[in-house]
């Protein structure tokens, strides 16, 4: 065993790993990376396909970033946002305010917004609130977490809410500090914790491959492609809305993750779901919490492959219109959703270090201005809040995000995936193939035809994925669902392999493919 894979046993906890079984083998030690390659501890390489857990966005080692880090370093580290200002924290709000703000042209990002009143279940993308203030924290974790304590705290001083209620979905994950656990529903990682948290709802997510609206036989497409149903996952929505209005007390906030729930399963929502669900929100004055942990900065692509789903329409309702997608970055926008607070992690530094913002309205601004001893303050903050390289770092991955050729890449990547994908329908076990933009999840079941899950203690996912590193790719499954979520870098040559790796690993592993 590698020195360092004895010192990672002797000395190290991983997260979200059951360590006997960590302990049983010799870990892969990373030591290096280059573009879409990272290589071990003895020199062997591998494809990153699944961008370090969802936060590499441009390649490891990549020159324009490095350059940033490396010129901030030489003039200053970090110092702290508790009573002064940096330069590379300052221009990275600017930017990230600009990104966040393509549904409102010539809005005035100072004005206070207006009140959001549009027809039950249709978002109104002509009077929605801009997002003019970034508070700057650590990880997914504390995005939600700032979002969450602004929510509450604005709903009672405006006069909302005296006992702000959260909404959130089925499925939804949002972080493991305890206020992100109680804002999600995943009793796998939360259910242990429950005495410590405190109480939100949930309503139903889209999920139309194990809905149980969904009236459809299997068939070898994306379940979003050949559903039968009526909708009742948005009339859900409206059912749970109505009886916490009619108990006097309504929801304060909808918390949800756009176009795709990524700790869920990689579950995606079929076009138009996220448009009416926000408007039926807005109707009933919820404000709109928006995790795009994952699905920010690109991620979700630019909307093509969630538009070959099946048709939005509801009955007596003109059907979602997707936002033109050529420059947006976020997942929200391509629904013409623009939430009241936009949670942001994981590729903001386009992987580099730790770093996250929650972006808010100058309306939620307001709520917290006062005299010095009226005590009305936002009381949460970080030690390190508005890091000086990881600032820079994040305005050097934003350059490189919003280039023209990055742009280019990615939509070549997005249809290079899409155009692989399609030898999974061959393997009996390929339940659903999942993909929104540069995200893939790849559902396994013991049988197409009748949509049988394996077992945990089948460990199906773990192994494909154990299969695929030994062939060169390095993913990470969620439960029986192989994750494909390569950084904007790979070649199509590569992203090729990582979808070949995955379909010879699921042969090796539950025998010959379907003819």
């Amino acid at each position: 065993m590698h020195r360092l894979a004895a010192l990672d046993h002797r000395y190290l906890w991983h997260p979200f790993t059951q360590m006997r079984d960590w302990l049983k083998e010799e870990p892969i030690v990373i030591v290096r990376g280059r573009g879409a390659v990272v290589e071990d501890a003895y020199g062997t390489r591998y494809l990153d396909a699944n961008s370090s857990i969802w936060t590499n966005l441009h390649g490891h080692n990549h020159p324009q970033i490095n350059r940033a880090i490396r010129k901030q370093l030489d003039r200053i580290a970090h110092s702290s946002a508790l009573g002064l200002a940096n330069e590379p924290a300052a221009l990275l709000g600017e930017a990230l305010v600009s990104a966040a703000n393509p549904l409102l042209p010539g809005r005035e990002l100072g004005q206070t917004p207006r009140p959001v009143r549009p027809e039950r279940g249709q978002a109104n993308r002509s009077d929605q609130p801009a997002l003019s203030k970034v508070f700057f924290s650590d990880d997914g974790s504390t995005a939600l977490e700032v979002s969450l304590k602004m929510a509450f705290d604005y709903s009672r001083r405006t006069g909302l809410s005296k006992r702000p209620r959260f909404l959130g979905m089925e499925g939804g994950y949002h972080g493991d500090t305890i206020g992100a656990v109680s804002l999600g529903h995943i009793d796998l990682f939360h259910k242990a914790y429950s005495p410590l948290l405190f109480k939100t709802n949930k309503v139903m997510a889209p999920y139309c491959y194990r809905c149980r609206f969904n009236r459809a036989k299997p068939e070898r497409a994306d379940a979003r492609q050949y559903r039968k149903c009526n909708w009742e996952c948005i009339t859900q929505v409206e059912r749970k809305f109505a009886i916490q209005k009619r108990k006097g007390n309504p929801y304060a906030a909808f918390v949800f993750e756009p176009l795709m729930q990524g700790a869920a399963g990689m579950i995606p929502q079929p076009v138009g779901w996220l448009s009416r669900v926000c408007g039926i929100a807005r109707g009933h004055g919820a404000l709109l919490i928006a995790d795009e942990v994952m699905t920010g900065f690109g991620r979700t692509g630019d909307g093509k492959a969630a538009a070959s789903s099946a048709s939005v329409s509801l009955p007596g309702k003109e059907p979602g219109r997707p936002v033109q997608p050529s420059s947006l970055l976020f997942a929200s926008h391509q629904e013409g959703v623009q939430p009241d607070f936009l949670a942001l992690a994981k590729g903001l530094t386009g992987g580099y270090v730790p770093m996250a913002a929650t972006l808010t309205t100058q309306a939620v601004f307001d709520a917290f201005l006062g005299e010095y001893e009226e005590v009305k303050s936002f009381f949460h903050g970080h030690s390190f809040t508005g890091n000086q390289v990881g600032s820079a770092a994040g305005l050097a991955s934003m350059a490189v995000l919003q280039s023209a050729a990055s742009v280019s890449a990615r939509r070549v990547l997005q249809k290079t995936l899409s155009k692989a994908l399609e030898q999974l329908w061959r393997h009996p076990q390929v339940g659903d193939i999942r993909q929104v933009g540069l995200v893939v999840g790849v559902e396994l079941v013991k049988d197409w035809r009748r949509r049988e899950p394996f077992e945990l203690r089948e460990r199906a996912g773990i192994r494909v994925c154990e299969a695929m590193a030994k062939r060169g790719v390095l993913t990470r499954p969620v439960g029986n669902v192989i994750v494909i979520m390569p950084p904007y870098c790979a070649k199509p040559s590569q992203a090729r392999k990582m979808v070949g790796a995955l379909s010879e690993s699921i042969e090796e592993q539950f025998g010959k493919r379907v003819k």
